[in-house]
C-alpha cells in the first residue's frame, strides 16, 4: 500500500497539473460519485492527509481518494491521445486545458463538502509529515488544513501510543489512528534503525518519539529523492546490511489485517538488542 511519502509526491504531482486552473472534463466512475459533474471547477490544490488525498475547488467541494494497495495517480498532456481516459482501470479524470490527471484503481472515492473533511479522515492520528507534527524537518503542502481534526502533532501522537498498552510496535506503527502515513516500509525500516524487536510491547518502549521522528525522517527523504531506501524491508532471508544475520521475515496484526514485517534476528532482538558489530564491506 502506498505509504505517506507516496501520497505527498502524488499531491505535488496534482498540484503541478491542476492547481489554479479550470476543469474542462471530469469523469468520476464511482458507484456513489458517477453523476457529479466537476467540469467549470478551478482547482484550489491537493491535500495529503496520511494516506488520503483532498482535492478541493472554489465552490467549496472536496474529492477525496485513497490508494488502497494498488491506486495510483498518472498526468499526461490534455491532448495526447494516453489522455483520453479509455482503461477500465481508471476510476477518476480531471482536466483541464492543458494537463489530464487519471486515477486508476483507487480504493476509495468520496465527493464531500470541504466543511466536511473530518467526517473521512477525522478518525486518524496525526500526520508524521506535517510540519506541525514535530519541530524537525517536515514536508511542506499548499492549502489549508483539514478542519475539525483532533490536536496535531507528536504530543498527540504520543499520547495515543501510550493509550495501546502492551500492543506490539510493529502493529502500533501500521495503525493510523495513532498516526497517520506510516506504512509496511517505513515501520520495518524505522524499527530497524532502532534496533527494535517488531513484537516489543509497545509500553516497553522507552522512547517511542525517538520511533516516530525516525520515521519522519526517512519518509521525507523518500519525498525529496523521489524512492524509500530499503535496507530491510522486502529483504527476506538476504544478510542483513549492518552484521550479516539473514533477515527473517514474519507478520503483524489480527487477522484479517495481517502485514509482513522484515527484520534482522539479531540487530532487532527481543526487546532493545545490544550494539552489534558492523560487517566488514557493509
Amino acid at each position: 500500500m502506498p505509504e505517506g511519502d507516496v501520497l505527498r509526491r502524488t499531491a505535488a504531482r496534482l498540484d503541478h497539473a491542476l492547481a489554479g486552473r479550470r476543469l474542462v472534463r471530469s469523469d468520476l466512475r464511482w458507484p456513489t460519485a458517477a453523476a457529479v459533474d466537476l467540469r467549470g471547477r478551478t482547482v484550489l490544490g491537493t491535500r495529503p492527509y496520511g494516506k488520503h488525498l483532498l482535492t478541493r475547488f472554489d465552490d467549496g467541494t472536496t474529492l477525496h481518494t485513497h490508494l488502497r494497495m494498488d491506486g495510483y495517480w498518472r498526468v499526461a498532456p490534455t491532448a495526447e491521445p494516453r489522455a483520453a481516459g479509455r482503461s477500465t482501470r481508471l476510476r477518476a479524470l480531471l482536466a483541464d486545458e492543458q494537463w489530464t490527471a487519471m486515477g486508476y484503481l483507487i480504493g476509495m472515492l468520496d465527493v464531500v463538502r470541504t466543511r466536511d473533511e473530518r467526517t473521512l479522515v477525522g478518525h486518524l492520528g496525526p500526520d508524521v509529515l506535517d510540519e506541525d507534527f514535530d519541530t524537525t524537518p517536515g514536508v511542506p503542502v499548499g492549502g489549508a488544513p483539514v478542519h475539525d481534526l483532533p490536536a496535531p502533532g507528536i504530543e498527540e501522537a504520543l499520547r495515543r501510543w501510550t493509550a495501546q498498552g502492551g500492543r506490539p510496535v510493529g502493529e502500533l506503527l501500521l495503525d493510523q489512528r495513532v498516526v497517520a502515513g506510516i506504512g509496511t516500509i517505513f515501520m520495518a525500516e524505522s524499527l530497524f534503525v532502532e534496533r527494535w524487536w517488531p513484537f516489543t510491547p509497545a509500553d516497553a518502549v522507552d522512547d517511542p518519539a525517538r520511533i516516530l521522528r525516525t520515521a519522519r525522517e526517512l519518509m521525507r527523504r523518500s519525498v525529496v529523492t523521489g524512492r524509500p531506501v530499503e535496507v530491510v524491508h522486502g529483504r527476506d532471508r538476504r544478510p542483513c546490511v549492518r552484521c550479516g544475520t539473514p533477515i527473517r521475515r514474519d507478520e503483524v496484526g489480527v487477522p484479517p489485517m495481517q502485514r509482513p514485517v522484515f527484520w534482522c534476528p539479531r540487530c532487532q532482538a527481543r526487546g532493545r538488542a545490544v550494539q552489534v558489530p558492523v560487517r566488514p564491506g557493509a
